[in-house]
């Protein structure tokens, strides 16, 4: 069957906010076509005003808006342009979020505080959405706090891919070193992916802003290359304090692959300072000029855009997006 004849809906309409133009610009270019005009202004009381250039009346449209920093700028952005589309009925609405703010906020870990990933699944779909996308969160457990359809994708494969084809060939001994427990079980689908073996540090949280004590390492490196894997770096500390602890344990070079580059504070400059031979992250959240230029040619960048592409294509033509992934 040709896939004119498979669409349900007309033709894809892409949308994209502030948030991550760039990556907007990449998927509506493997997909061929255009992001649709929008006018997205902010009045001098700082509220968000969206106005579309043309109708969406039955069309199936897919809002890409990554809601990294400014976060509640981006978010509300998001919000307020799902609610015009749907205002402007829309057959199908879907929120393609590269990276979904608050998915640390995914349980009551202490008494008298918030589950805000809860909220912010509740309130986009409240907004309009009818299906969402986002890659990697932070909690599998996420997934659960929406009631609409949505796709979860996994990019891992992209660094898995990067590490096979750049780096595998010239590494010694390679291991891959999980930041934290918590990522263990996707830092050994890393390792099982290179075959190399994996080690875990052990680290322990010591406060509610985000600062945390590496204490050991399940596992050998002496001698080794080692991959440090990660979903995401916020502010470098928890990394800052792995890359000196396997240092100390006599690693050899040190990698360091991860997801989101969240880059908060100061962590660039942390980043930089550390005896890193190379970054590996994907453009799901945008990265500044400014910040490349800091860590220069240690730094890689692998795009999204693809992926997000691909799923767009296939889900607008009702094919399986599982295919993708051998599941």
């Amino acid at each position: 069957m040709a896939n004119s004849e498979m669409k349900v809906y007309g033709g894809i309409k892409l949308y994209a906010g502030t948030g991550s133009p760039d990556l907007a610009q990449k998927v509506a270019d493997y997909l061929g076509a255009e992001l649709c005009g929008r006018d997205v202004l902010v009045f001098p009381n700082e509220n968000i005003f969206v106005k579309l250039h043309g109708s969406v009346r039955g069309q199936d449209v897919y809002v890409i808006q990554t809601t990294s920093s400014p976060v509640h700028r981006n978010l509300m952005e998001l919000l307020i342009m799902l609610q015009t589309l749907r205002l402007d009925s829309a057959a199908r609405v879907t929120a393609v979020v590269p990276y979904l703010c608050y998915g640390r906020s995914d349980k009551k870990d202490q008494p008298r505080v918030s589950i805000t990933a809860r909220l912010v699944a509740d309130i986009v779909q409240i907004a309009g959405a009818d299906r969402y996308m986002t890659i990697d969160p932070h909690a599998g457990q996420i997934q659960g706090f929406f009631s609409i359809p949505g796709d979860v994708l996994k990019s891992q494969y992209l660094l898995v891919d990067y590490v096979n084809q750049k780096l595998r060939a010239s590494m010694k001994d390679p291991v891959i070193v999980s930041v934290d427990l918590g990522y263990a079980k996707k830092g050994r689908n890393f390792a099982l992916g290179i075959d190399a073996p994996i080690a875990f540090i052990e680290k322990r949280r010591v406060a509610n802003d985000a600062r945390a004590e590496a204490l050991t390492i399940i596992g050998e490196v002496e001698g080794r290359d080692v991959i440090l894997v990660d979903d995401e770096i916020d502010t470098g500390r928890s990394l800052a304090q792995a890359v000196n602890l396997v240092k100390e344990n006599g690693a050899q070079r040190i990698y360091v692959a991860f997801i989101h580059p969240i880059f908060s504070s100061d962590a660039i400059e942390r980043l930089g300072a550390l005896p890193v031979t190379e970054y590996i992250t994907t453009d799901s959240v945008p990265i500044s000029p400014e910040k490349c230029q800091l860590l220069g040619k240690r730094l890689t960048v692998l795009s999204v855009a693809p992926l997000l592409g691909e799923v767009i294509r296939r889900a607008h033509e009702g094919r399986s997006v599982g295919q993708m992934f051998n599941e």
